[in-house]
């Protein structure tokens, strides 16, 4: 939340492209704090995209290996604008009843 981290990393690329992201605080808030906004989409080999994001990761490289194992490539969305709410809000406030483990769209 405070921007230091520039990329979220995925090993499956989205059936549509997100231009945001909604970051949901699991317990003991279980709530969403806010959005950031995704300028880029990067999808490279894992070399290539450690060595392109690793400054901004958040990671280390033991986890980031540890998060791709058994991958050839990988996905990261290149963070932009954070918005953090004043209120966190529900999951229910956006239709969804529980924290998904996968991709959810939402308008």
């Amino acid at each position: 939340m405070n921007g230091t981290k520039k990329f979220e990393y995925r090993k499956i690329v989205p059936k549509k492209e997100p231009k945001r992201i909604v970051i949901y605080s699991t317990a003991p808030i279980s709530k969403i704090i806010g959005e950031v906004d995704v300028e880029q989409i990067l999808i490279k080999s894992l070399k290539e995209l450690w060595e392109e994001t690793k400054e901004f990761s958040g990671i280390s490289k033991v986890f980031f290996d540890k998060y791709f194992e058994n991958k050839k490539q990988g996905l990261a969305y290149k963070l932009g604008k954070v918005i953090i709410y004043e209120s966190p809000r529900t999951l229910d406030s956006i239709g969804i009843k529980t924290a998904p483990q996968s991709y959810v769209y939402i308008k």
